[in-house]
């Protein structure tokens, strides 16, 4: 598509897209709900006891991963991965799954044991996690962009006893390869063409082939583990507020769960506009957020797997190169979190590509401006969506799109059906009325079973099948929800949960440093950015540069600060020895 065509048409959508439709919405949520989950309907619910817990669960839901798979095969020859010149149909994609599943009961995986994963967006990423928890073992994803003291400890907290990573993930674990004696196997996939397996390993490459050469594997039939719903899948880390990562144990009811809440969120916003839910058609989508994410993992993953819809794998985010995916391959779906569609709105070269097959654009994860909602529909004509959720809550809890979207811009939307959220007061008992700010509990299917070997903390954030969040919310009367702030010292950096303490605990290393704090600065597109305010010892010097490269060497990229401002006293503090962080950020004014 020319330039000036695109123009013609960018200037037409502009000119026909309304605020809101006449006369919605058309039905009430509760008039939604009655109807899509009324008995025999595909969302029909049902109670059960989940870790001695009445709870709420869609009806229909596929008990565990291996079923998932299972469907996932019947979609045949049609096309599941993209990557590059690579493309791995869902067949293709089955064999490889029991290829490498067997192979791994071949080492000794079998039930609970944990498997971990470390490597960038890749085809093989998703093989290694279903052939780990069609064994009834439990997949670690680790973050790609971690440094290697942080991949190692999370290999050494999760008691991994197999690793498969990409080259250059393997290379940073090396180092520290001494320090795990529990790793016993590990896989490592795309090394240099022609390469041997690095020292003490062995190439996925040998036991399950190359992505575009999957259709050649035997066809064989996935293992029978005897895994039920509530049986332990994986573990997502997750920062915490001790400095150090904590793992949330998810279960395959937990991610299974997903798919049906996904499909009635557009139920219901057909529903709302007054017209019959349409037949859930398979989409392409553009995967540019990392799969070791929930967001990704749960909530895109495994409704992909379902509905037949094709993943559009990115090795590292650029935009236009974005653009060239979306054109060629005639994307439909994006998003991840809001730095992402600013930057496929604002960026100069949009007009010299044919953008027209996106129909939504969706993100979380981070703070967004309502200035955005608008802006997604007048330059693509997409439906925005939002949606509120934690890697406590396996992803989705709570679902936010179309006109609903449009109409309440600040909000993350009200939950789905089968989740319950209340906003209480500091007592953790007292749920506040409406429109009342107060922390977010959340309870639901989607709830992981606690923290992986962390008693204590499990017990402070699960209570009774809910969650403490930790965010501050409000919800109006009709059960939407907006977060107002989060009571957790994190701040959310495109996604990416930065732990305050964490990166604090880095600069009191520096010799020079003696205060130190971090706090969350407002970023248009990132949503927020890390910055600190450092008070030295006496008689000592660092520079700002001198800073940010000790953080550097010791943490992932994305937790450097962007800025450090120097106290020439120490930083405020309450009475309670707490610093007082909204004193800080008139540094950076």
């Amino acid at each position: 598509m020319t330039e000036q065509r695109h123009a013609t048409d960018h200037a037409s959508i502009d000119q026909a897209l309304p605020a809101i439709p006449a006369g919605w919405p058309a039905m009430s949520l509760e008039e939604v709900r009655a109807k899509l989950c009324a008995p025999g309907m595909p969302f029909e619910m049902e109670t059960v006891t989940i870790r001695g817990v009445p709870t709420r669960v869609w009806k229909n839901a596929l008990p565990h991963l291996g079923a998932l798979a299972a469907l996932a095969r019947q979609h045949g020859d049609s096309t599941f991965l993209v990557y590059g010149a690579e493309r791995v149909s869902f067949d293709a994609w089955h064999r490889a799954v029991a290829a490498l599943a067997a192979h791994l009961a071949e080492l000794g995986v079998g039930k609970g044991d944990r498997v971990a994963i470390a490597m960038r967006n890749l085809p093989e990423w998703t093989v290694a996690l279903f052939a780990t928890t069609v064994l009834g073992a439990i997949a670690v994803p680790l973050n790609a962009w971690w440094k290697g003291d942080e991949l190692a400890f999370a290999l050494s907290d999760s008691g991994a006893h197999v690793l498969i990573a990409d080259a250059d993930r393997w290379q940073r674990i090396v180092p520290d390869r001494a320090d795990l004696p529990g790793l016993a196997h590990v896989l490592v996939c795309r090394a240099d063409e022609g390469a041997t397996a690095p020292e003490g390993t062995r190439l996925l490459e040998d036991v399950i082939g190359r992505p575009d050469r999957y259709a050649a594997l035997p066809d064989r039939p996935l293992p029978d583990a005897g895994i039920a719903p509530d049986d332990p899948a994986t573990i997502f880390y997750t920062s915490g507020t001790t400095g150090r990562p904590k793992g949330a144990l998810g279960t395959h009811r937990n991610l299974t769960t997903n798919i049906l809440s996904s499909a009635f969120s557009g139920a219901q916003s057909a529903l709302r506009r007054g017209e019959m839910p349409p037949a859930p058609q398979p989409r392409t989508i553009l995967m540019v957020i990392p799969l070791f994410h929930v967001t990704a993992c749960s909530a895109t993953l495994m409704g992909s797997l379902a509905s037949g819809s094709k993943l559009v794998l990115m090795h590292k985010w650029d935009t236009v190169e974005a653009f060239r995916l979306i054109e060629r391959e005639k994307v439909t779906a994006t998003g991840g979190v809001p730095f992402i569609a600013w930057q496929l709105i604002e960026h100069p070269d949009r007009a010299q590509y044919d953008l027209s097959s996106l129909e939504a654009i969706a993100y979380g994860g981070a703070p967004s401006a309502p200035e955005l909602v608008q802006a997604i529909w007048q330059t693509f004509g997409a439906l925005p969506g939002n949606g509120w959720g934690m890697t406590e809550t396996m992803a989705t809890l709570t679902h936010h799109a179309a006109e609903d979207y449009l109409n309440r811009p600040s909000s993350c939307g009200p939950a789905v059906a089968v989740a319950d959220i209340e906003v209480r007061a500091d007592d953790g008992v007292t749920v506040l009325p409406a429109g009342e700010i107060g922390e977010l509990w959340a309870r639901g299917p989607m709830i992981v079973a606690g923290y992986w070997n962390r008693p204590e903390a499990t017990a402070q954030t699960f209570v009774d099948g809910w969650v403490r969040t930790g965010d501050l919310a409000r919800i109006d009367e009709e059960g939407f929800c907006t977060i107002a702030d989060r009571a957790k010292d994190v701040i959310i950096r495109g996604g990416e949960n930065i732990y305050s303490i964490e990166v604090e605990n880095v600069l009191y290393e520096h010799p020079a440093v003696t205060d130190a704090a971090l706090v969350g600065m407002p970023h248009r597109t990132l949503g927020e950015e890390p910055a600190a305010v450092v008070h030295l010892a006496p008689g000592m010097q660092a520079s700002e540069q001198e800073l940010r490269a000790f953080v550097a060497a010791r943490l992932a990229a994305f937790k450097v600060p962007v800025r450090v401002v120097f106290s020439a006293e120490t930083l405020p503090r309450n009475a309670n020895g707490k610093i007082l962080k909204s004193e800080l950020r008139r540094h950076f004014a």
